[in-house]
């Protein structure tokens, strides 16, 4: 056991805007960023300013290292001044400490480490990093061991991406169930009239075509009304929602500690579509009842009228079409945004009783049933080889397995762009 100091020297070097910009993922470490597929809002007109990391350094994210926002550096690049770099001595590999610092029992100590007023807004600074003490294996150890989990890295990855592919299949096939069912209807002896707007086409000649904002209320309810410093929420930010479905477990915060967007309170029937990086087509219909949840003003929340069936109104917004003329609408290349006055002008063609639409949710719900199941196993599949990933990972670094007679197979060949398929889909981000 030797504290990090002993492990590892403070690089602090500025100056260097022609290298490239670097992230941290929480799952795989520091990455390249994709400047020309940048889906962030983000000026980098001071990169002066930015903190060199070599090649082979550790990079953290200071407010985000007890998540695991850690990894060394795969090029020389720059990393936001948020960030602490340190280089590591001759004893140290940085893969196998990335690795190390990543388990939820160093997390631990990080939080203990850490200082700040709220809990999750702590920092772990350089001085405090310095003094945690951390495991020592001989250097031919470390790397035999980080040799070891990239392997077994790439095959979890191959998993991760045979079960992403799938889903995807599964859910355009559901996709194309939902766009059937709320633009024709089930009555397949129906006359047609065409609509106001030409990229929604024919529709039922007894369906009523009126603005969204028509047929629901637009961001109904505040957390602006609440005032008590005690109040917990879960909050729904657009990198925790997909089409239909939520991608991991809401945060939970206190009112106090509550994000600047956290403003859109929901209700059971509400649907939420994403204004802001609308490329993520970040839709969910809010099936419990619940007092607790908010979500980011990146949402426009939709609260149907009396005349509209909640769950019909979700699967409208789910469609391909509406979906689609969200897309066409928004404005920017870097960070696509639609302004929720244009959202309210869209047209929406609906049944005319509630009944009609109730009768189509039950076919929708009914056909897709099989696809739902599928997808939530894949989904289950993908949660738990990465807590066999977690664990496997906490025990080869702490030494409960013996790594040091281990061969690479011809099975074990590991790239980079494999390796990515470890990522979270494309919102894992620490910066």
């Amino acid at each position: 056991m030797l504290r990090n100091g002993r492990l590892f020297g403070h690089r602090v070097e500025t100056g260097f805007p022609d290298l490239p910009i670097l992230e941290v993922s929480l799952r795989t470490g520091v990455r390249v960023r994709d400047m020309d597929n940048l889906k962030r809002k983000q000026v980098m007109s001071r990169k002066e300013n930015y903190k060199r990391a070599v090649k082979g350094d550790l990079a953290y994210n200071m407010m985000r290292m007890w998540q695991g926002a850690v990894g060394p550096a795969p090029v020389d690049g720059l990393v936001s001044p948020a960030y602490v770099v340190v280089k590591p001595y001759p004893e140290a590999n940085s893969a196998y400490y990335s690795y190390l610092f990543r388990t939820a029992a160093y997390m631990r100590e990080v939080n203990k480490f850490s200082r700040g007023i709220v809990a999750d807004r702590n920092r772990l600074y350089w001085e405090s990093f310095k003094q945690m003490p951390s495991l020592v294996p001989s250097r031919p150890e470390q790397d035999q061991i980080v040799a070891y989990l990239r392997s077994q890295d790439m095959h979890i990855a191959r998993f991760i991406k045979a079960k992403r592919d799938l889903i995807a299949l599964l859910s355009e096939q559901k996709l194309r169930i939902i766009d059937h069912a709320v633009s024709r209807g089930l009555d397949a002896s129906v006359k047609f009239q065409p609509s106001s707007a030409e990229w929604l086409g024919e529709v039922p000649e007894h369906w009523s075509v009126k603005p969204l904002k028509r047929w629901v209320r637009l961001n109904a309810y505040s957390l602006g009304d609440k005032t008590d410093p005690d109040f917990e929420f879960r909050y729904v930010d657009i990198g925790s929602v997909r089409t239909g479905r939520l991608t991991r477990e809401l945060e939970r915060i206190r009112f106090e500690a509550a994000p600047s967007r956290a403003r859109r309170v929901l209700r059971r029937g509400d649907t939420i579509v994403s204004t802001v990086r609308t490329y993520l087509k970040a839709i969910w219909y809010v099936n419990e009842d619940a007092d607790d949840l908010i979500a980011s003003t990146g949402f426009a929340v939709l609260t149907p009228g009396n005349d509209v069936e909640p769950e019909y109104l979700g699967y409208v917004v789910q469609s391909g079409a509406f979906v689609n003329r969200v897309m066409a609408n928004s404005i920017g290349i870097a960070y696509p945004a639609i302004a929720e006055s244009v959202l309210g002008r869209f047209p929406v063609a609906m049944p005319p009783t509630v009944a009609e639409q109730q009768a189509i949710v039950a076919h929708i719900q009914s056909e897709s049933a099989p696809l739902d199941t599928a997808i939530e196993q894949a989904l289950a599949e993908i949660k738990l080889i990465r807590e066999y990933r977690d664990r496997l990972i906490a025990d080869a670094v702490t030494g409960q397995v013996d790594l040091r007679g281990w061969r690479p197979g011809p099975d074990d060949v590991v790239t980079d762009d494999g390796l990515a398929a470890l990522s979270e889909d494309d919102v894992d981000s620490a910066d």
